[in-house]
């Protein structure tokens, strides 16, 4: 199954793209451009409203939670899976991670990523998106990314303006992975302190790279009987190379279309979901 749900959701108005496409030969314009740009993209989010889940009305199985990680090998839209909208067909842990977007010195939007700590027993070493497991207190899924975030990386909540959420995706374990969009206006007066526990690197990169159809490679793999792809990008940034890959790469890859409002110049393919009969902790996508 390829993702073509851009095509489905309701357009938003071109202003914050128009506006980027002057910008692309900026050095370093003034605030004054920056936040104009900036507040038409925010405008722009606000209205933007992700796709409904499917569901399988043969699905008879029973969901029972799963355990699993923000940070994963694999991890789709939950609108291309079978997922109930009766949440006693299915109960997911829920996660959140933070999509935070700035303008850079070239005029480009960027993200924010960190490196995993090397120490980490799990994933050590991968690129992620700040963010993790909703917890009690969180109001939101917006308050699950900000407060991740500043646990992980010292962004202060306060700098970030949540504009919209993607829909979810699940995660190789079954996790339901919330992207939760925000734009940081002041850049300058984000200075990154890594929790040394959880992050070895704080880095940006370009937004639009992830529907660009350069530095990426693709492997195939297999769900149940069912091939898919998985997209690979390479990126180096002061003389350090990032591979930004699986869960991450896609959450991406699905911003960046949404953001600049084109599908990505290469294929995405999805296998054509079933669950299995039995769902543990140890149920995994491979």
């Amino acid at each position: 199954m390829i993702f073509s749900n851009l095509k489905r959701l309701p357009l938003l108005s071109p202003p914050f793209v128009k506006l980027m496409a002057s910008s692309t030969s900026l050095n370093g314009g003034s605030l004054s451009n920056s936040s104009q740009r900036l507040l038409a993209l925010a405008q722009q989010l606000r209205h933007y409203r992700p796709p409904p889940c499917s569901l399988d009305d043969n699905e008879e199985q029973i969901m029972e939670e799963a355990a699993g990680k923000v940070v994963s090998q694999v991890g789709f839209q939950e609108s291309v899976t079978p997922v109930a909208k009766n949440p006693e067909k299915f109960r997911p842990k829920r996660a959140a991670v933070l999509i935070c977007l700035f303008e850079g010195d070239a005029g480009d939007l960027r993200v924010i990523l960190t490196k995993r700590s090397s120490r980490l027993s799990t994933h050590s070493g991968e690129v992620s998106l700040p963010g993790g497991k909703a917890e009690e207190g969180d109001k939101d899924d917006g308050d699950t990314a900000t407060r991740e975030a500043k646990e992980e990386i010292g962004l202060d909540p306060s700098l970030v303006n949540v504009v919209t959420v993607l829909e979810p995706f699940l995660s190789k374990h079954l996790l339901r992975v919330v992207p939760v969009i925000g734009i940081l206006n002041d850049k300058k007066a984000f200075k990154p302190t890594p929790n040394p526990a959880e992050v070895d690197a704080v880095f940006d990169a370009p937004l639009e790279m992830f529907i660009k159809d350069e530095n990426r490679s693709v492997e195939e793999r297999e769900w149940m009987g069912e091939k898919y792809l998985l997209h690979f990008f390479d990126y180096e940034i002061e003389n350090k190379k990032y591979l930004i890959w699986g869960l991450t790469a896609g959450i991406l890859i699905r911003a960046a279309s949404v953001v600049y409002q084109r599908p990505p110049a290469f294929l995405e393919q999805n296998p054509k979901f079933k669950f299995p009969r039995v769902v543990d902790d140890n149920t995994v996508m491979r």
